[in-house]
């Protein structure tokens, strides 16, 4: 690690913060596309899912060209803990109610597949990520005892559908480390991983270029059209570009191609991380997730840049709620902080940041072809386990787009009805009706000059209503408060000093600028008159 990144480990970002990937990598710059381009396919996201998705296409011998509005890995892979698992963030026994024994087994196949693919990738292109093999273990907390029956039966599910080396255990590597009476039952998956995400990525890039695929930051997409098997997709980008290409694959976390079908489908999520040093070898190495509704979940780095230092760093995620629903964003961090101190030897929390995830109403992801669309594709869905199912949709829809079939395909079709959680879809859908309520209600304060330095509100103006900020050192930003996706008043992250839409999770800086989709269009800008108090 070089001096500038032990300086930046040390210091708070005022605005978006840097994960710990952040701080302990260097991702390659890719150049900004100045011509209409064509290929074979064009992917849209530069994660995990998308750049998984090139390699396996670019060793299939087809031209890829990915596109990203920001940098390689600055989605939601750079805002992950890069767990590596086969464990099913939302157990096997549900898939198994849901959707059946067989689709469970499909889905314990291909994690496993996952899993191995990213090793496999790793030694076949030497990429220095920190990749370890390790145990997972989920436990349930003291007093818990009805989560031992729940671990028990994802026990039992989980050696129907091939993991038959899972089970409970008497003994795990955090007793002597929690204190007291540390847990009330746990069970150990096995051949779990953990890596560097961005590293992993970084490597990915140069091999994807090294076989002639072509990686374009700065590409901010605005239309994604489909094609028939006589013509190509078009993708529009701002600027004025076009790609052209047989195939089409958005990987951007949420699609944002679909105005709607796939927006009822699942809800985003935010979710907390912190980085905190820990005495060197205090805490063994391994994955844990606990069995709590709104659970937390454990790693270290515990790689090459920690090697001379005299502490690893604990990796504590949890405290998820809806996204755009919360009004003390900053209080997760101090409840994660206070989680992992009663539990954890740590000193100095060196970093801290959030992410999104978007958790399907019927806990399977999807990875496939584009409900009413030919030549277009879509990964999202990933709940808990996105770095497992990015490689998973490198290896489907490599076979997809290549006129494959695939026995994993009617498993995470897009275009799919499970009508036994039809009271869960039913649920989050009224959920955001209800968000639709806040076109009507007043507004946060009554004037400009109520706002804050470093305070962003709402502020209702006549029959409009307009999300303003103030910096610092003083200077308002004010914009549309209607989300151009699909009319949702956004709410003020104060973490990452953000809107955020409350219905399907689109988000935008403080300038109105799009940072998350569906929406692909920033918040729209107010006529001066307006901006008077």
């Amino acid at each position: 690690m070089s001096s500038a990144q032990r300086e930046r480990m040390t210091s708070q970002s005022e605005g978006a913060r840097p994960s710990i990937w952040d701080l302990t990598a260097e991702v390659p710059a890719a150049p900004r596309l100045t011509q209409d381009i064509t290929a074979d396919v064009c992917i849209i996201g530069a994660g995990m899912a998308g750049m998984s998705t090139a390699y396996e296409l670019t060793r299939a011998r087809r031209s890829v060209v990915v596109l990203d509005d920001g940098r390689i890995g600055g989605g939601e892979t750079g805002r992950t803990t890069a767990h590596i698992a086969s464990a099913f963030d939302d157990y096997y026994h549900e898939v198994e109610r849901v959707h059946g024994e067989e689709a469970a087994r499909l889905l314990g196949e291909s994690f496993r597949a996952g899993v191995d693919r990213i090793e496999a990738i790793v030694k076949a292109e030497s990429i220095d990520c920190d990749f370890t093999r390790l145990d997972g273990w989920w436990f349930a907390p003291p007093g818990r005892t009805d989560d031992v029956g729940l671990l028990r039966d994802e026990q039992d599910a989980a050696r129907r559908v091939g993991f038959t080396d899972a089970g409970m255990a008497d003994a795990w590597p955090l007793s002597g480390v929690i204190p007291g009476d540390d847990a009330a039952g746990v069970l150990r998956f096995p051949n779990q991983a953990q890596f560097h995400a961005l590293r992993y990525l970084a490597g990915l890039a140069d091999a994807i270029t090294r076989a002639g695929g072509q990686l374009f930051s700065g590409a901010h997409v605005l239309e994604v059209r489909d094609g028939t098997d006589e013509t190509p997709c078009t993708v529009r980008l701002a600027g004025g570009f076009t790609v052209r290409a047989r195939d089409v694959v958005v990987a951007t976390n949420t699609p944002i191609n679909d105005r709607v079908t796939m927006h009822t489908k699942q809800a985003p999520y935010r979710t907390y991380v912190i980085a905190a040093k820990v005495p060197r070898d205090s805490v063994p190495l391994g994955l844990y997730w606990d069995t709590l509704e709104t659970y937390h979940y454990v790693r270290l780095l515990h790689g090459r840049d920690e090697a001379a230092l005299d502490h690893d760093v604990l990796i504590v995620g949890g405290e998820d709620h809806k996204t755009g629903q919360e009004d003390y964003e900053n209080e997760h961090f101090a409840a994660l902080e206070r989680w992992t101190r009663a539990r954890f030897p740590i000193s100095d929390v060196i970093a801290q940041w959030s992410g999104q995830v978007m958790e399907p109403v019927d806990y399977v992801a999807f990875i496939g072809r584009n409900p009413g669309d030919t030549h277009v594709y879509i990964v999202t869905g990933d709940s808990g386990n996105g770095i497992t199912h990015g490689a998973i949709a490198g290896l489907l829809l490599r076979d997809l787009v290549n006129g494959v079939d695939h026995r994993w395909a009617t498993l995470f079709d897009p275009g799919r009805i499970s009508l036994k959680t039809a009271p869960t879809w039913i649920e989050e859908n009224a959920n955001v009706a209800a968000q639709y309520v806040d076109l009507v209600t007043p507004g946060e304060v009554q004037t400009i000059d109520e706002v804050q330095p470093g305070q962003g509100r709402i502020l209702r103006d006549g029959a409009r209503k307009l999300a303003v900020y103030r910096d610092e050192s003083g200077v308002v930003s004010v914009r549309s408060a209607v989300c151009t996706h699909l009319g949702c008043i956004v709410d003020f992250n104060a973490a990452e000093k953000t809107w955020d839409c409350p219905c399907h999770g689109s988000r935008f800086t403080t300038e109105g600028n799009v940072i998350n989709g569906p929406a692909v269009i920033g918040l729209a800008e107010v006529e001066r008159e307006a901006r008077k108090p």
